[in-house]
């Protein structure tokens, strides 16, 4: 790896339809480096190129919207052909202060392997609920798939390292391209760090947004669902960065630090709360003898707490659970009720009902996931506010 050169470093402002900021966006952006790239994605309410024609911004032009994962990609090509080391994405509506860019300098030259993420400071005035919300969801989401905690998912000021983002094979086209670069780049090998930056929200009636309540969201839970089933699929990730190797040989040594370890593991209330539905939910499925693996394999590739994964299974444990899902699974088969002589000979022809009880762990398996994963949570926000204010 080159040494961290401000020389090296692209800034693109992926644009479309808000000429009213652009320009100051990007020429704030010129004042801290030296290379400042504009991506018009089918600008309609200005002519892009002509606004930057006394400058010396480039402009990189589609003459269709194809959205903002498809703009910093396009900019990702254009930068990577002209020898950029690293690309600062800002967005051009003006919710970024261009000054900021020097917060992120010390970060890149400190973690050269790395994403480094913008993490906004929501603590100003006109920050919309929903961003607040969709931060936190987003940031859950990024910690299922990849094991990492971020700060600000959703920002997207951010440093990219060229070269290694260029390895990545990337299929989000819009919005669902920022969550998707983050947990593939951990999968390839690469970290995610944060750095603080201020943000500006105009008053509603002053606010530009482009991002789509419907389609967008459809969109971002599409992707997220695609994460975490390539997450949970047995075979390995392309590493394009050496990982660090964990030191498990001390970690046996001392059982009790592990132990420790597995306690404090992703521990916050909603943490707890869907490890505790995924352990119920596959502890309720007819795994027969092979439960306590299939929720320690699901639970560590999800990074999710595995002792309470584990330990709940057993709310599920025969016979009660076992023998309401055969009688509501003969049910959904039949329209009837399984006799009561039928049910008592359950256990000498287990064999011959596995099929309605597959069907009623179907049915029951997601219900007692809920409950029990939305119990847990209740239990452990209570848990963690009377911490709070012992401790206060």
């Amino acid at each position: 790896m080159s040494e961290f050169s401000i020389d090296s470093i692209w800034c693109v402002v992926p644009v479309y339809n808000n000429g009213a900021t652009v320009k100051s966006v990007a020429e704030g952006c010129r004042k801290h480096v030296e290379h400042v790239l504009v991506v018009d994605d089918g600008c309609t309410d200005t002519d892009v190129s002509a606004l930057f024609a006394d400058t010396d911004v480039q402009v990189l032009k589609h003459e269709t919207n194809r959205g903002k994962g498809q703009a910093i990609l396009s900019a990702l090509k254009y930068v990577h052909e002209r020898g950029a080391k690293w690309m600062i994405t800002v967005d051009a509506d003006g919710q970024h202060a261009p000054d900021d860019l020097p917060k992120f300098f010390p970060a890149m030259e400190a973690h050269p392997n790395s994403i480094v993420i913008g993490a906004r400071d929501f603590s100003g005035e006109h920050v919309p609920g929903g961003s607040k919300f969709g931060r936190k969801f987003s940031n859950f989401w990024i910690k299922l798939e990849s094991g990492v905690s971020v700060s600000d998912s959703q920002s997207g000021f951010r440093a990219y390292p060229v070269g290694l983002i260029s390895q990545m094979k990337l299929r989000g086209s819009r919005y669902d391209f920022e969550v998707e670069v983050l947990s593939k780049s951990v999968w390839y090998g690469l970290k995610l760090v944060d750095v603080p930056i201020s943000v500006h929200y105009p008053p509603p009636e002053e606010r530009i947004s482009h991002f789509d309540q419907w389609k967008d969201n459809v969109r971002l839970s599409g992707r997220h669902s695609l994460l975490v089933t390539r997450r949970l699929l047995p075979w390995p990730h392309k590493k394009l960065v050496k990982p660090e190797a964990t030191d498990w040989v001390n970690l046996v040594k001392h059982p009790r630090e592990f132990l420790t370890m597995l306690l404090k593991e992703n521990s916050s209330p909603t943490e707890l709360g869907v490890a505790a539905g995924i352990g119920l939910f596959l502890a309720t499925l007819p795994l027969i003898a092979t439960h306590t693996i299939a929720i320690l394999y699901v639970s560590t590739k999800l990074n999710l707490n595995r002792l309470m994964a584990l330990n709940i299974q057993h709310l599920c444990a025969p016979p009660f659970v076992p023998l309401a899902c055969i009688w509501l699974g003969f049910y959904v088969r039949n329209g009837a009720f399984i006799g009561v002589e039928d049910l008592k000979a359950i256990g000498s022809n287990l064999h011959q009902h596995f099929i309605n009880w597959l069907v009623g762990s179907l049915v029951l398996a997601p219900l007692i996931a809920v409950i029990g994963g939305l119990v847990v949570f209740a239990i452990a926000a209570r848990l963690q506010r009377r911490g709070v204010q012992e401790y206060a």
